[in-house]
């Protein structure tokens, strides 16, 4: 459905930001994952006109969106894959996923083979709690590309980036007491450490941790500079921090 309004000119500026990162690597073939905030048509389109494919969740900004592929599944019946993981530190997890294409010609949104719904459902052991999740989603690649175990795997694997990505930056810039609380200065403040982060991480020795290179970067204002290639007579090596 039509996005109007403030949330029209958010998703260029999104897209914006995005684009010029993958602009730079090769996606043909690939897949590309990305939450709820960068679920937008127009990244979609880019990522299938360079020959790659996404796999998006839908959520609140989507709230449209959401709410079709929600209710495609309300009266679901028997999943199409369960996954029950073993005992960790006390829990129960299985994971159950519904897929569609029932209402690939009935959302706007472009380049869209099937829809998902994953129930995630955890147990505590030691306290008998118990907990349920649900997230629903869609991507390019059809039920041929991708079957629902294949989706399962696909989501899981990029929230355990997700959280490694959040540990990373909490240890290092003690993201959770940050007292950035108002309009739109959590979230681009968390942008910038997250760019931070991925340019430490692609950058200088893989043996050398994100503490440490930040450690020796805030010694040496010119190294920042030659680091992000900001001089045009940049001395950084790789590997030279």
């Amino acid at each position: 459905m039509p996005v109007e309004g403030r949330d029209e000119r958010k998703q260029t500026n999104e897209i914006g930001m995005f684009a010029p990162l993958l602009d730079a690597i090769e996606i043909k073939g690939k897949l590309i994952t990305a939450d709820a905030l960068l679920t937008q048509r127009k990244l979609a389109d880019y990522v299938v006109q360079r020959g790659g494919h996404y796999h998006f969740t839908a959520k609140g900004n989507q709230a449209t969106l959401q709410d079709d592929i929600t209710l495609l599944f309300r009266l679901r019946q028997a999943p199409d894959f369960v996954e029950i993981t073993p005992p960790d530190h006390g829990r129960i997890e299985t994971r159950r996923i519904w897929c569609s294409e029932a209402i690939n010609g009935y959302l706007d949104f472009p380049h869209v083979a099937q829809v998902f719904l994953i129930e995630r459902e955890v147990f505590h052991k030691k306290s008998g709690k118990h907990s349920m999740e649900i997230a629903v989603g869609l991507t390019s690649q059809t039920p041929a590309q991708a079957s629902p175990q294949q989706v399962l795997q696909v989501n899981r694997g990029h929230w355990t980036i997700e959280n490694s990505c959040h540990y990373v930056i909490d240890w290092n810039f003690d993201e959770d007491r940050s007292r950035i609380r108002t309009g739109h200065g959590p979230e681009n403040v968390t942008r910038l450490r997250r760019f931070a982060v991925g340019v430490l991480r692609l950058s200088g020795s893989v043996k050398t941790s994100i503490a440490e290179k930040m450690a020796k970067l805030n010694r040496n204002t010119r190294l920042v500079f030659d680091y992000l290639r900001m001089t045009k007579n940049s001395t950084r090596q790789a590997g030279c921090v």
